[in-house]
C-alpha cells in the first residue's frame, strides 16, 4: 500500500477472512437445526430472555412480516409462555430464510455456536493468509472485526479457528449494535471506539455497499476478491485485494 500504513485494519468475515461457505453451509444450518431445542432448554436463562425481548421489539417494527405477531412484552417472564415461543420460532425461521440482519437472531445464533465451538463440533475455517497477516498488522497497528454476526460469535470463531486461537491479535469486535454496515455513521463510530481518525482505518470487505459507506465516512477501502465470492458487477472504484500478502 502507498502512503502511511493504516492504524486499524477493519475486516468483514464472510468472503473476506473466511469463505462464504462457512456461514451458509456450516454455521447457519448448525444453528437452525438446534434453535427450537435451545429455546426450550434455555427458556429461563436471563440472556436468552433478553434476546427474545429484543426480538419482540424488532417484530413490532417489521413491515414485511406476514406471520403471527409477537406479543408486546411488559416483562421478561412473558417470553417463557408456550404461545410466545411458538410465534418467536416462526419469526426466527422467517428471518433466517431471508438472511435478515436481526440483532436478536444473531445473538441467539451466537449462543448456539458457542456450544458447537467449545465442543469441537465447529471450527472457524479461515483463508490461509489470515494468521500471518493478523500477526503482521497487529505488530504495527490494530486488527478489528466488523460483521453482522454478534461480537460474541465473532470472538468464538477466531478463538476456535483452524489455526488455533487468534484472539490475542484482535483488538476489537463490532456488530449491528454499532450500526448497520451500509451506514457511514457506523464506521465513524468504530474509528472513534478504536481511538483513530476514519482516514487511519482500512476497511476490507467483499460487499461494495459496505465499502461505499466506509469510504463516505472517510475510511480507506479494499474490495476482497476471494475464491467462492461472486464477481462484483461494479466495484465503484474500490481497489481490489486477492490476498492479504499484498497489504
Amino acid at each position: 500500500m502507498s502512503g502511511d500504513a493504516p492504524r486499524v485494519y477493519l475486516l468483514d468475515i464472510e468472503g473476506t477472512v473466511a469463505p462464504l461457505s462457512l456461514t451458509s453451509e456450516v454455521l447457519f444450518p448448525y444453528a437452525r437445526a438446534r434453535l427450537a431445542n435451545f429455546l426450550e432448554r434455555n427458556r429461563n436463562d436471563d440472556e436468552v430472555r433478553a434476546d427474545l425481548v429484543q426480538l419482540a421489539r424488532e417484530n413490532t417494527l417489521e413491515s414485511d412480516y406476514g406471520g403471527p405477531r409477537l406479543t408486546e412484552i411488559q416483562s421478561p417472564e412473558q417470553v417463557t409462555a408456550p404461545r410466545f415461543r411458538l410465534d418467536a420460532m416462526m419469526y426466527l425461521m422467517w428471518l433466517m430464510d431471508r438472511d435478515r440482519k436481526s440483532t436478536a437472531l444473531k445473538s441467539l445464533q451466537g449462543k448456539i455456536w458457542k456450544r458447537g465451538f467449545e465442543s469441537g463440533e465447529l471450527k472457524g475455517t479461515l483463508f490461509q493468509d489470515v494468521p500471518e497477516a493478523f500477526a503482521r498488522w497487529a505488530g504495527t497497528g490494530k486488527v478489528a472485526i466488523y460483521s453482522s454476526g454478534s461480537a460474541h460469535a465473532q470472538e468464538l470463531l477466531f478463538r476456535h479457528s483452524i489455526f488455533g486461537d487468534l484472539t490475542p491479535l484482535i483488538s476489537g469486535y463490532f456488530d449491528t449494535r454499532t450500526g448497520a454496515k451500509g451506514e457511514p455513521e457506523s464506521y465513524v463510530a468504530i474509528a472513534k471506539s478504536m481511538e483513530v481518525a476514519p482516514a487511519e482505518v482500512l476497511f476490507i470487505s467483499d460487499a461494495v455497499r459496505e465499502l461505499d459507506a466506509a469510504r463516505k465516512a472517510g475510511c480507506r477501502t479494499r474490495l476482497a476478491v476471494r475464491p467462492g465470492n461472486p464477481p462484483a458487477a461494479d466495484p465503484h472504484e474500490h481497489a481490489t485485494v486477492e490476498t492479504f500478502v499484498e497489504l
